[in-house]
């Protein structure tokens, strides 16, 4: 709910709009591969990862293994990144999609996109909903549904309950 310090960034229609748009790009991308695999960090990017695999699986022949990604966000090093719903040898010589809702630092994408490191695979590639532009680790979205450049003092509040979706610069 918006208040005085709170400004909408994307109404639901753009949200789903962007979602959109993101699911078209990857598809145009991926277009020709047998299967993939979709790991959406643990939180809304994993959120995001499911809408897209859905949508994804209903406008392509592809066959799509969604997968969670679980992690510290705060502290990628505390305890072993843990992936539901694919193993290593399921992931290995495949493309993979890392999915978040925002980029920030980049900590998070690069933690874990390293994490598909201990296997030969196809190609990597991230995608976010929102970029926030103040990445500090060399990682960059490949699929951004939004760039908005901020102040480190502001915050991106994503929400995404079905059909309450909302993003907000706070």
């Amino acid at each position: 709910m918006p208040t005085k310090n709170n400004t909408v960034v994307l109404s639901k229609e753009k949200v789903l709009q962007k979602l959109n748009r993101l699911i078209h790009q990857i598809h145009e991308n991926v277009f020709d591969e047998k299967e993939i695999i979709i790991a959406g960090i643990d939180g809304y990017g994993y959120v995001i990862a499911e809408r897209i695999a859905k949508e994804l699986g209903a406008v392509s022949k592809l066959k799509i293994i969604l997968s969670k990604i679980k992690m510290d966000k705060e502290n990628p090093l505390a305890m072993p990144i843990t992936l539901e719903g694919v193993t290593a040898e399921q992931y290995e010589n495949k493309v993979i999609l890392v999915v978040d809702d925002v980029i920030n630092s980049g900590k998070t994408i690069i933690y874990a996109v390293n994490h598909f490191l201990n296997k030969p695979v196809k190609r990597i590639q991230t995608v976010v909903l929102v970029d926030r532009d103040h990445t500090r680790y060399p990682v960059k979205a490949d699929y951004v549904g939004l760039s908005i450049s901020t102040t480190l003092q502001e915050n991106i509040r994503v929400s995404l309950e079905k059909n309450k979706e909302v993003i907000y610069l706070e």
